[in-house]
């Protein structure tokens, strides 16, 4: 196995190339991401952040530079064919989930994710039996609703059912992209504590998007900065453990000129 499980070299992405709207979103961006590496990105507005991961999960392709998963060179795999190395949850909880199917068929859609499906994919008596016992994790009584439509549940509860979800496929590479902003602050507390509990107990190789410097702070073992395309903190341990947010506005106030991310 490589030293890292996710590297990225040299990385530019170039949005309306040769116009006067031309925007560098992502600027010879480099990035060595360990195995079980919990990383929090922060950034202002424009600064590179959900294109990073859209390059990562291969939703969009990298003009210059070279991104490995695992020691393979993923650099130009679209998207569908990155399903079996990226598992992402997004902003809004409709996303993850599919509204019309029951909770136990998006389970089972989860769990085959990225894998060869035969006739019989379908949700068997012990797949049932074990979406139950995963289900009683989440604490929302879910596990006794597996037939109802997914599309009746509250946000949370589908934030916290996509979650539960990516860990099933046991992804190379989580990737939570403002995953809580969508959701009222106790909500979102809720899913953040699910979501490092899950994090850890699988210990999953995670990278999170988020506007909360409060959550980018207390969740994960690394903090990365992202302004203009390119790396501009990069901090981890016991030297993340001890940053303040009121240090963060000190020092960086200025590069960041967003609001949400300075009040978080």
């Amino acid at each position: 196995m490589a030293d890292h499980l996710l590297t990225l070299k040299g990385v530019t992405k170039i949005f309306n190339k040769g116009t006067q709207d031309e925007k560098r979103a992502l600027d010879d961006f480099s990035l060595e991401v360990a195995g079980g590496d919990f990383i929090t990105i922060i950034g202002s507005n424009g600064a590179g952040k959900t294109t990073l991961l859209n390059v990562i999960a291969g939703t969009i392709e990298a003009d210059e530079g070279q991104v490995m998963v695992d020691g393979q060179d993923v650099t130009r795999w679209p998207d569908f064919q990155m399903a079996q190395f990226i598992s992402r949850v997004f902003q809004s909880p409709t996303m993850g989930t599919a509204g019309d199917m029951t909770i136990e068929e998006n389970l089972c859609m989860a769990e085959l994710r990225g894998k060869k499906r035969g006739l019989r994919w379908g949700v068997t008596r012990d797949r049932r039996a074990r979406y139950r016992e995963v289900l009683q994790v989440l604490d929302l009584g879910l596990e006794d609703r597996l037939k109802q439509a997914v599309g009746l549940l509250s946000g949370g509860q589908r934030q916290s059912l996509t979650l539960l979800m990516t860990t099933l496929a046991m992804p190379k590479v989580l990737l939570l992209d403002e995953h809580t902003a969508a959701l009222d602050p106790r909500t979102a507390t809720k899913v953040m504590d699910l979501t490092d509990a899950m994090v850890r107990k699988n210990n999953l190789t995670t990278l999170m998007v988020t506007h909360n410097m409060t959550q980018a702070l207390k969740y994960g073992n690394r903090m990365v900065m992202l302004h203009q395309g390119k790396v501009q903190l990069d901090i981890q341990g016991e030297e993340k453990t001890k940053l303040t947010v009121a240090e963060i506005v000190a020092q960086f106030g200025q590069t960041l000129k967003d609001e949400t991310l300075l009040s978080g």
